[in-house]
């Protein structure tokens, strides 16, 4: 999936792309059905809500669940990032997002690049997400806000947020919030929300403000993160453990795009369960043996 020129350029300009119903109900249901036993499961990988046994995140299911590897295998969601970088990516992270009816919790206001520079060490900001809408997301159920064109505005100090949810965030101070919305057109555009059906993509900049509300409707909003990392960039230190940054930086092969429809063969190391392994962190550089 090659971008247009005119896509090239808002994504320049806006730092974000929506591709509405991107995936057919087919191709998007047979990943809907794999997350009821994946979040069921008494593992690391499942984050849950600060207050309740909601999952909030899911980590690496495209290890251990056949649906989500070829998720994160399939043309349509690797190949925009490729055309963008003008080079192969890797894995970084691959995460299946619960924005559950009336328990799904905020994300607060923060640049995902903010993350992966101060945990992860990861040299520079060419790497992105691509998500894909699991459920409908509508005004109600919690969707993602962006600020246009904040992703220019570069790196951004950040605060470490250990307290406000389960999951530890950098987040963007509010007076900054402000300043960048006002500079996006405050009321007029300064913030803007992407809904459309289950199987809508969106593609956006590492450096992308944005964040989520709490989800106070009976509607679930679920949806699949795949962050795509060029791979001269890989990170430079595992101080989280490899369920959450993965360290194997081969490129990612794709498969054809009827992959979702069709038996394809993948790979499942973990689907056995989580290994010792993928639990052991580091302070320390990574070897010389996995630098560039």
């Amino acid at each position: 999936m090659k971008l247009t020129e005119a896509q090239r350029l808002q994504f320049e300009q806006d730092g974000y792309l929506f591709f509405p119903g991107h995936f057919s109900p087919e191709e998007t249901r047979t990943l809907t059905d794999a997350v009821p036993d994946i979040y069921a499961k008494r593992e690391a990988w499942n984050i849950r809500e600060k207050d309740s046994d909601a999952v909030r995140t899911n980590f690496a299911a495209h290890l251990h669940s056949e649906p989500f590897a070829k998720l994160g295998r399939h043309p349509r969601m690797i190949e925009p990032v490729m055309d963008l970088f003008d080079e192969e990516v890797y894995m970084h992270q691959f995460k299946i997002n619960g924005k559950m009816a009336f328990e799904g919790d905020v994300w607060q206001w923060h640049q995902d690049y903010g993350t992966w520079l101060n945990d992860d060490q990861m040299p520079t900001e060419r790497a992105m997400n691509v998500a894909i809408f699991l459920d409908d997301v509508d005004e109600f159920n919690g969707p993602l806000m962006f600020i246009p064109g904040s992703h220019r505005k570069g790196v951004i100090d950040a605060q470490h947020d250990l307290t406000t949810t389960s999951y530890p965030l950098w987040t963007v101070n509010n007076d900054l919030i402000r300043q960048l919305v006002d500079r996006a057109g405050g009321r007029n555009g300064g913030i803007v929300s992407p809904k459309g059906p289950a199987g809508s993509m969106i593609l956006f900049h590492s450096c992308l403000v944005h964040a989520s509300g709490s989800n106070l409707s009976p509607f679930n909003r679920v949806a699949v993160y795949l962050s795509l990392c060029a791979v001269s960039n890989h990170i430079r230190r595992y101080k989280r453990p490899e369920y959450i940054a993965h360290r194997d930086f081969t490129p990612i092969a794709l498969l054809p795009d009827d992959c979702l429809l069709k038996p394809y063969a993948v790979d499942l190391p973990w689907k056995d369960g989580l290994p010792p392994s993928a639990l052991e962190t580091s302070l320390e550089p990574i070897t010389a043996m996995a630098e560039d």
